[in-house]
């Protein structure tokens, strides 16, 4: 039995076309490798390409939108199930919900949002879904950057990449989510520091 595989990524229409293109490919992967799609539920851009391409491969696609982006986003009513939720917390807290596992394309601060909320939680052993970042061009080199900085000068440790897989082929990206990593067991000394 497959997984069910939460996509989080773009939804503007002003990015290269090349990273809905390359969603579409997503799509397809997903659906040949006999998952299915939980996603946020819009209809254009890379949401809408992902979503359409797993349909078109014969994957069963969830979408999970918020009342008030449904205009905005243009709701997806060919998913299998569209899901439409009050708030952005309770879409991402049903998103969570009905994945196995999540893997995160290019995109904007809402699904830096969904990542870091996934990560941190899966830092904290919340969860012990596996996470991957898909990044075919290099958009997060400056955010792992940024958390290898941070670790480094004690604001995070280590560890939190044990948390994720990171790469930029397709097949390694849904290889990794099969193989489900490790669970990152939290010590006290997380806890206390309340720091990641």
């Amino acid at each position: 039995m497959g997984l069910a595989v939460c996509v989080f990524c773009a939804s503007s229409n002003k990015i290269d076309k090349r990273y809905v293109e390359f969603a579409a490919e997503v799509g397809a992967e997903l659906a040949r490798r006999g998952h299915s799609l939980v996603s946020g539920g819009g209809r254009v851009s890379c949401m809408g390409a992902v979503a359409r391409a797993a349909r078109e491969g014969g994957a069963r696609s969830v979408g999970v939108i918020p009342k008030g982006l449904a205009r905005v986003e243009l709701s997806d009513e060919d998913n299998d199930e569209q899901i439409v939720t009050p708030d952005m917390r309770s879409r991402k807290g049903e998103m969570d919900r009905r994945s196995d596992a999540f893997l995160v394309l290019p995109g904007g601060i809402g699904t830096l949002e969904e990542l870091f909320e996934i990560w941190t939680a899966r830092v904290l052993g919340m969860h012990d879904k596996p996470l991957v970042i898909l990044d075919p061009t290099g958009v997060y080199e400056p955010l792992r950057a940024l958390m290898t900085g941070l670790a480094d000068q004690g604001f995070a440790r280590p560890k939190i990449f044990d948390a994720i897989g990171w790469t930029a082929s397709i097949p390694e990206a849904f290889d990794l989510l099969e193989r489900s990593q490790p669970h990152i067991e939290p010590t006290l000394e997380d806890y206390a520091e309340a720091e990641l």
